[in-house]
């Protein structure tokens, strides 16, 4: 249970994290010059929203990173995977971005991939812990 909810929190940071950012840096670019890469840059440390979404993709990431201390990899990537399907239908409706049928078939493939794979189960991990030595013994 405890993984569906942080996998939850994680792709819901994950989306509105993206979707802000992408707000805050279209309107951070807005003016229509030419700007140098160091100007844009300078624009967008001084946005809130752009800390706000690095924030919420630092939680996601944070989030993400939890669940795979206690859970497979492939489980947990397909799972997240949902979040692509969130930030189509998300981009559509508060980005106004044009999103062909041809990408809302994709991200209903993704989506039913997402539910065989959260049919599968959770395995719990309890790998061995990974030492300097063993790398280097595996690498002889």
């Amino acid at each position: 249970m405890k993984t569906a909810i942080v996998l939850i929190l994680a792709i819901a940071a994950q989306t509105a994290g993206g979707v802000i950012l992408t707000k805050a840096m279209h309107g951070v670019s807005a003016s229509g010059t030419d700007e140098t890469i160091w100007l844009l840059a300078v624009r967008s440390i001084e946005s809130p929203a752009v800390w706000l979404g690095t924030a919420l993709l630092i939680v996601f990431f944070a989030l993400y990173a939890a669940a795979l201390s206690w859970a497979d990899l492939s489980f947990v990537l397909p799972a997240t995977s949902f979040g692509y399907v969130l930030n189509v239908a998300c981009g559509h409706y508060f980005l106004n971005e044009t999103v062909s049928p041809t990408r809302w078939a994709g991200s209903v493939l993704i989506f039913a991939g997402v539910m065989l794979v959260s049919r599968s189960g959770v395995r719990a991990v309890n790998p061995a812990p990974v030492t300097i030595e063993g790398l280097a013994k595996e690498s002889e």
